[in-house]
């Protein structure tokens, strides 16, 4: 009897907590359908697609902001007041986006294509559309538990003046490199082309909307029933790729785990060789929709290695391909520079990334690479001081000032320092005058300089915005911190 009430309050208490927990996690999301382009033909399903992937999202408890057919200023303040209604909800919020339209890749960036959009060469594509790192910076701009990104993007680019000189779909966004607690899902694996569908909506919203509905799943395995879907309704020509560094447990439908049900730990990845035995003596149909729902690399080559048939070993093959040249290509944007390009062209001489990779290794050549050290301030005292040197000819606000040293077999002639005391220093005229007091040394050829501290100002919050080019943010990416980066390359979540 006792055990049976210790089991009850047990029971009841974890309960409580999970109810507690699922009332504390806040659902924003934003949903974006592009489909009345004014300057190339309109696509017909990412209204629908919006559409109904917002009626989802609202039955899974997200307060759900929609908006269609977008001009680039009202896509940036769609995301910039989204950033600001997950601020205002609290760090305990999970923040979702889905973008259904146009989107490609201009020199290793992604972009969102508003519907005003009428470029005539590429070095449009930056001044007119919206690019994917500036949202994922504006996202990450604030606290929040959980950051999902579904993109239904990829499809073809409808620009002819600039289809022949960028790369075919999107370029690789590896979550991990960037900021902790987000979820990136494409419709298509990178470099490659989205369908539309011939139907109301496209192949990758028509598979999430019905496994996103599955009770209990992990957002993890929901998209992995995505990929398998879409593999099999596009005949193995399209299949959805995404990239997580979630740390906290997400499920569209279905109660989260509670403390008296530990959530599972993630599997384990398998080598090569070990799929290779998971695979072998299995049907190539089977083998198939292993590798497919797993989509790793490891899988493909496994697969590749045991079935080299048409049709599936031959689109197994083709995808795989694929994803080592993205991969060599992000790692060349990375870099960003002349050598990480040409490295690429020795690797993929003749690929749709041939000519952008030619162009910036080009651009970058006579680039000199400084490697540039920052010196550590050694002294805990609240004046900066600055020191000037003939000999390095630069001033560094960051380091304290030399200690001034003297040669150690110089005597020093007493006479000589009780006389400079009752007479006035020399006096030195400078073309600018000095904001600091300046200290000379008859004996030492440095002149020391201290400057006065610079005001305190206070640090006043700022909301969050989205700029063309950059983020005016603090977050920290791959290729560097991004305080205040405005049009340059350098710049991811």
């Amino acid at each position: 009897m006792v055990r049976a009430m210790l089991w009850n309050a047990a029971v009841a208490a974890a309960l409580m907590l999970g109810t507690e927990a699922a009332l504390a996690e806040s659902r924003v999301a934003l949903v974006v359908g592009q489909s009345a382009y004014r300057a190339v033909p309109p696509l017909p399903n990412p209204a629908n697609d919006a559409k109904a992937v917002e009626k989802m999202l609202g039955e899974a408890g997200f307060e759900v902001t929609a908006a269609n057919d977008l001009s680039q200023t009202e896509l940036r303040q769609m995301v910039g007041d989204f950033a600001a209604k997950i601020a205002a909800k609290g760090p305990d919020t999970v923040a979702l986006v889905f973008y259904a339209g146009h989107g490609i890749q201009v020199d290793g960036e992604n972009y969102l294509i508003p519907v005003d959009i009428d470029p005539k060469r590429e070095t449009d594509i930056p001044l007119q559309a919206v690019r994917l790192d500036d949202v994922l910076n504006t996202l990450t701009s604030v606290p929040t538990r959980s950051r999902i990104i579904m993109l239904d993007a990829c499809r073809n680019n409808p620009f002819p003046e600039i289809r022949k000189t960028t790369g075919q779909g999107l370029a690789l966004v590896d979550t991990k490199t960037g900021s902790p607690g987000t979820f990136v899902s494409f419709s298509t694996s990178p470099g490659a082309e989205a369908e539309d569908g011939g139907g109301a909506n496209s192949p990758y919203t028509t598979a999430l909307l019905k496994a996103g509905r599955e009770s209990g799943l992990q957002i993890e395995d929901t998209f992995k029933r995505v990929r398998l879907a879409v593999n099999k309704a596009t005949e193995g020509r399209q299949t959805p790729w995404d990239s997580s560094s979630l740390i906290d447990d997400f499920r569209f439908f279905g109660a989260v785990e509670t403390p008296a049900q530990p959530a599972a730990q993630p599997e384990k990845k398998r080598t090569v060789e070990e799929w290779r035995s998971l695979l072998k003596g299995k049907k190539v149909e089977e083998a198939n929709e292993l590798i497919v729902s797993d989509g790793s690399v490891d899988a493909y080559e496994a697969f590749v290695s045991l079935f080299a048939e048409p049709p599936l070993g031959t689109q197994a093959k083709r995808w795989l391909d694929r994803h080592r040249r993205m991969q060599a290509w992000n790692k060349a944007v990375l870099a960003n520079t002349a050598a990480a390009y040409k490295i690429f062209l020795d690797q993929y001489p003749d690929s749709d990334l041939t000519a952008t990779a030619r162009k910036l290794e080009l651009r970058l050549r006579n680039k000199p690479e400084v490697a540039v050290s920052v010196p550590v301030a050694t002294s805990l005292s609240p004046t900066p001081v600055a020191a000037l040197t003939p000999a390095s000819g630069a001033t560094c606000p960051c380091s304290t000032p030399p200690a001034i040293k003297k040669k150690a077999d110089k005597k020093i002639d007493k006479s000589k320092a009780k006389r400079a005391e009752r007479e006035e220093p020399p006096k030195r005229t400078a073309s600018k005058p000095s904001r600091g007091r300046v200290y000379y040394d008859d004996d030492v050829d440095d002149v020391v300089v201290v400057r006065r501290p610079p005001p305190d100002y206070a640090d006043v919050p700022r909301g969050p915005t989205i700029s063309i080019g950059g983020y005016r943010g603090g977050s920290i990416g791959p290729r560097g911190p991004i305080g205040g980066n405005i049009g340059g390359r350098g710049s991811r979540y």
